[in-house]
């Protein structure tokens, strides 16, 4: 019935999801907002152009969300965290044959769904692209354009430096310590996923850690990032030939001043240790509710900014991706058009678990640059 359903249209991050589709949509599109409360669901309708169809679905009835996978080309989800309502919509589509996006940053939930759901989807056609939001499509997108700049067959080396400024919401914040708790389980997961997933035959991909260090092509201090991005760019790597016979890449955040820098690393280890124990994770998770978010105009002074420097057969390149504010509103429009792109663009014969960079590459960056997201070379 549908070429998309969106999935959470009534949260903080899908309100914005819906916004953006209803503009974005083209003449003739037949789209959907699924969660559990209608009520709320037709008020973010009223408010649409179009005015999508409403339906009344439950991360915890299978039943309804089998209906909804079936009912669609494309599912996405804004639906967090993941790793406790994520799975049974990733098993609907992955049995559907539907495509699936979602902006997940949670490492643990991608191996999961990898082990749990990717041969399902290989022998039904569906395209599970997870990460497709601020993590990780500026990074993966970005190495990507950037690798196409560069000789083929040979070595790569590519180094990323991310700069940005943003409020993150309690969904956001709520992902994160949740992620932070399951520390143990998560690497438990993620040795199951590379024993069962194994390497690219004939060729070397490798992630490079480095310690924090001053950059001066940067100018900023360079600290390793723990987030979901590099292996997500890693696993883009290992699939497509065109990243060379050996691949490295090194993902960074970098802070200009060093007592934020050292601020920033304390602050994340603080926040690790006390997401173990869990009255002290209840109560973190009291301060910021889900639903809530940055207004407008701090979403209007929010940027982010992405520099690769790419080497590889002589040669030398210097990229750039770039927007506005990356949790919320580039977020928002990095996923609609994920899900746009899946739908309606000729794409290469994929399926499974994927990434944007498999999935999509070129049709997907192309859409983004037309958004008014930022691809070049410096």
């Amino acid at each position: 019935m549908y070429d998309l359903v969106l999935f959470g249209a009534t949260g903080f991050t899908g309100r914005l999801t819906a916004e953006y589709l209803a503009g974005h949509l083209p003449a003739g599109a037949r789209w959907a907002l699924a969660g559990r409360d209608r009520g709320r669901l037709d008020a973010v309708r009223a408010g649409l152009a179009g005015e999508p169809d409403v339906l009344v679905a439950d991360v915890n009835d299978e039943g309804s969300l089998r209906a909804v996978a079936e009912s669609t080309r494309v599912v996405i989800t804004t639906v967090g965290p993941y790793i406790q309502y994520g799975d049974g919509l990733v098993a609907a589509c992955a049995r559907a044959g539907t495509d699936y996006v979602d902006l997940t940053g949670e490492p643990e939930f991608v191996d999961r769904t990898y082990l749990r759901h990717h041969e399902a989807a290989v022998e039904s056609g569906a395209r599970l692209v997870h990460a497709c939001g601020f993590d990780s499509v500026p990074y993966d997108l970005g190495v990507h354009f950037t690798v196409r700049q560069l000789p083929e067959g040979v070595p790569l080396t590519v180094e990323g430096f991310v700069t940005a400024s943003g409020t993150f919401s309690g969904g956001t914040f709520h992902s994160a310590v949740t992620a932070f708790s399951r520390w143990r389980s998560m690497a438990e997961t993620a040795r199951r996923r590379r024993s069962v997933e194994g390497r690219p035959a004939g060729r070397v991909v490798r992630g490079k850690v480095g310690a924090p260090r001053f950059d001066r092509r940067v100018g900023a201090w360079a600290l390793p990032a723990p987030t979901i991005d590099p292996q997500i760019v890693l696993r883009s790597a290992a699939a497509l030939d065109r990243y060379g016979p050996s691949f490295t890449y090194s993902h960074h955040i970098a802070v200009r001043r060093l007592p934020v820098a050292v601020g920033l690393v304390g602050g994340v280890g603080a926040l690790m240790g006390l997401a173990q124990v869990p009255p002290v994770r209840r109560w973190l998770l009291d301060r910021r509710k889900p639903g809530s978010g940055p207004s407008a105009e701090q979403r209007a002074r929010s940027w982010f900014k992405v520099l690769f420097f790419g080497e590889g057969g002589g040669q030398r390149v210097v990229t750039e991706v770039s927007g506005g504010d990356p949790g919320y509103g580039e977020t928002a429009k990095m996923l609609g058009e994920s899900a746009l792109c899946l739908a309606f663009d000729e794409l290469p014969a994929t399926a499974g678990q994927v990434t944007t960079a498999v999935a999509m590459g070129d049709a997907l960056t192309g859409r983004l640059v037309q958004a008014g997201i930022g691809f070049r070379v410096r």
